[in-house]
């Protein structure tokens, strides 16, 4: 049998997190454990288990009072398992003893030796739908999954993202809420169109080509 499927989708060698392809994270255990989405698991092999992380008591408080979303796994054991998101491109970010804000809904998994909370972002208080999201910190690999092709931004004048479409920023910058003029102004592709994120400083934000997954009409 031939095929140039077998070739391009063949597993990958390489140890610890790395990516299959531009869609799928492959995790080498072996002993070890790390975090993950819950039903983020395509595939594994090896005697793999997989267990209900809880946030801890502060972040479960946080969790409640603000809805933010990251609801994890820990998985152990020693094998090969596999990660994906409904073919959203996945992207690899290496920490080394700094650190990182990542909307919640574009965690795809993580290694076990970083630090994280829930953070909410500057000036947002209630409005524009809370606006928190998970601060990273430490030495380890994170796996983000991003709806389309993203886009980094450098900053260095005062920058606005739509608050659905930022995927991860710079925790060096100073961040707040900027409302647009006229509150039916629909310039963004989110549903919160009328409030977007701003940032100042130094660093940089990734926006993804997307306002996120579609949500649930409303029951009447």
């Amino acid at each position: 049998m031939r095929s140039s499927l077998f070739e391009e989708a063949a597993e990958n060698d390489q140890p610890g997190m790395s990516l299959q392809n531009r869609k799928m994270v492959r995790v080498r255990l072996d002993g070890g454990e790390f975090h993950a989405r819950q039903g983020s698991m395509v595939a594994y092999q090896g005697r793999v288990d997989f267990a209900y992380k809880g946030s801890g008591m502060k972040r479960f408080l946080k969790k409640a009072f603000t809805g933010e979303g990251l609801s994890l796994m820990t998985v152990t054991g020693a094998g090969d398992v596999f990660l994906a998101r409904d073919a959203w491109d996945v992207h690899l970010v290496d920490l080394e003893g700094d650190s990182i804000t990542v909307n919640a809904e574009n965690v795809l998994a993580f290694e076990s030796g970083l630090d994280w909370d829930i953070s909410r972002v500057e000036g947002a208080g209630m409005v524009a739908g809370g606006l928190f999201n998970t601060v990273f910190t430490g030495h380890g690999r994170i796996a983000v999954a991003c709806l389309g092709s993203p886009v980094l931004i450098g900053v260095d004048q005062p920058t606005y993202a739509d608050t659905q479409s930022v995927v991860a920023w710079s925790t060096s910058l100073r961040t707040g809420v900027r409302r647009t003029a006229k509150a039916g102004a629909l310039i963004g592709r989110g549903s919160g169109e009328a409030f977007q994120i701003s940032f100042e400083g130094q660093g940089f934000v990734l926006v993804q080509a997307s306002e996120g997954p579609p949500q649930p009409p409303a029951q009447g």
